[in-house]
């Protein structure tokens, strides 16, 4: 007899993002257009007559997406605290590391064991704070997505309660950038997770994060709030 084993979160979550739908493929190749076209904006010293172009091409680009029956839904989840290893995880919306969300910079992730998780992020120009750094804000961000990724190898939805953030010295950009999420403990309903930010191997970034489980049902009902038509 074959391994009956069930898969872990985890596997679950690689199988799916590393086998997309051929629409979803596509989504994340029009995402990909959108991050080239956000960060040459972010530095471009382009003539006047070459920005009005450009413009305008955008434009036409975003009426072409604007259509009829137009939701706000979209398949998955966006952000992983909320999935907790559900068969229907994508994060391809996420604004930290969607594949299909231009906002979000090129990110890669790497299981190590079923309590730790990597997440490979590359911030460019459009992302600056201090002179040749990432915004802490994002880092701040980043360290969100990954210690809720992180969370959720538990196999259950969470919350962020707290996050807490120590800049130990500036984050470049331009660099590939490891996040590495622990899961530390479950208490209950809470969730403790810790986080490191290393360039290379120097520490950029360190962060605590406390999650607190939620009933499924409660996502499910912020999940049908969410795909009302817009406005």
């Amino acid at each position: 007899m074959g391994d009956t084993t069930a898969p872990t979160p985890a596997e679950r979550w690689w199988e799916v993002l590393a086998d997309p739908t051929p629409r979803r493929a596509e989504m994340r190749r029009l995402a990909d257009a959108g991050r080239l076209v956000v960060d040459r904006l972010a530095t471009t010293d382009a003539p006047h007559e070459v920005i009005e172009e450009a413009a305008r091409l955008l434009e036409a680009a975003a009426a072409v997406l604007e259509g009829p029956g137009k939701v706000r839904s979209y398949q998955g989840f966006a952000e992983s605290a909320n999935a907790g290893g559900s068969d229907h995880t994508h994060f391809d919306h996420s604004p930290v590391m969607g594949a299909s969300n231009p906002i979000a910079p090129p990110a890669r992730i790497e299981p190590l064991d079923e309590r730790t998780i990597v997440l490979h992020l590359r911030f460019g120009a459009a992302y600056e704070g201090p002179p040749g750094s990432v915004h802490g804000g994002f880092v701040a961000a980043a360290f969100d997505e990954v210690l809720g990724m992180t969370q959720s190898l538990g196999g259950q939805p969470g919350m962020t309660g707290t996050l807490r953030v120590r800049y130990r010295r500036p984050t470049p950009l331009h660099r590939e950038l490891r996040f590495v999420g622990h899961l530390e403990r479950i208490e209950g309903r809470k969730i403790f997770t810790t986080a490191q930010c290393f360039d290379g191997e120097v520490l950029t970034a360190e962060a605590e994060g406390l999650f607190v489980r939620v009933d499924f049902q409660k996502i499910a009902e912020m999940m049908l709030a969410r795909d009302v038509p817009a406005t």
